[in-house]
């Protein structure tokens, strides 16, 4: 279960952790359900340095420490450039972005020191930042790259412009834009983002495909009229929830999304992976884009 066009090899569904400071596991528990799922071919893990109020990477560290093997089995993706508002940073008076090279840098080594590896598979640029010197990122990748600290860079939530303009300054890909794409959001493949991955042979990773839970939980027409479609082609295709529905029908952009998913609950895990089995014809996608559309294409 293993995807690559221009970048290191991942799974093709990608275990979140930016919630597992909310699952009450205890660190031999955190190890079993990591264990479980790359057994299951989910090897990708997610995070970033401010997941848990910077808690979350220490937790998925103190797993590791356990058995430091199952290291050799995942590849871990981790984000910087968030400065978040945090009792850990009390001097911090504004919620920003930062991407100079001595934040990046002192990220990094955070995030190795709180994971307790020696290098990061994949680092991203969390969010896009107005303040970005372009230059001033590639000369603090290329150091990264060469003490091997960091293996491959990418970014989230980045424009093709901003994807562009950082990328002309690199000497390797970017290997990947982390970004949201769900039913309710899917503004990303129509401002040119996933066309111009597709362009690049760079796999988009694909955040809350389940739109956080709205798809379940919102009560206005749009998420009615998308439930009842997604319950429709549920048992068109024979899928088990719409949950599976939803990730087949993200992974059917032709830039072939890698999925997140973020359950802590190995049963969620097992029946995202089952949707790698499911197949939605071109009406079916259709259907379901203008469904939340709430019109037919022109």
């Amino acid at each position: 279960m293993q995807a690559s066009l221009n970048g290191p090899e991942l799974s093709e569904l990608i275990q979140g952790y930016w919630r597992v400071s909310e699952w009450s596991l205890s660190p031999q528990e955190r190890l079993t359900f990591l264990k479980q799922h790359v057994d299951l071919g989910i090897t990708t893990v997610d995070h970033a340095d401010i997941y848990g109020d910077y808690s979350c990477e220490q937790l998925f560290g103190e797993a590791l420490r356990l058995d430091r093997s199952i290291r050799n089995r995942i590849e871990i993706v981790t984000k910087c450039n968030i400065k978040l508002l945090s009792e850990k940073h009390p001097g911090r008076k504004v919620k920003h972005y930062d991407s100079s090279a001595d934040h990046i840098r002192h990220s990094v080594d955070n995030s190795l020191s709180r994971l307790g590896v020696e290098h990061i598979d994949i680092l991203l640029l969390h969010r896009p930042d107005m303040l970005m010197d372009a230059d001033e990122v590639a000369s603090v990748f290329t150091e990264l790259e060469k003490a091997g600290k960091v293996k491959h860079f990418g970014v989230s939530n980045f424009t093709p412009y901003q994807f562009d303009l950082l990328q002309s300054r690199l000497s390797s890909p970017l290997v990947t834009n982390q970004v949201e794409i769900n039913p309710v959001n899917f503004s990303v493949a129509e401002d040119g983002t996933l066309d111009q991955l597709q362009q690049y042979r760079v796999h988009p990773m694909a955040w809350s495909c389940l739109a956080g839970g709205e798809i379940f939980t919102r009560s206005d027409t749009q998420a009615e009229r998308i439930r009842v479609t997604l319950d429709g082609i549920k048992e068109e295709v024979g899928a088990a929830s719409i949950d599976q529905v939803i990730y087949a029908w993200v992974r059917r952009f032709p830039s072939k999304p890698l999925a997140i998913v973020g359950s802590g609950s190995i049963e969620r895990v097992k029946s995202a992976i089952e949707s790698l089995k499911l197949n939605l014809s071109r009406e079916q996608w259709y259907k379901i884009w203008t469904t939340a559309k709430g019109c037919e294409v022109p």
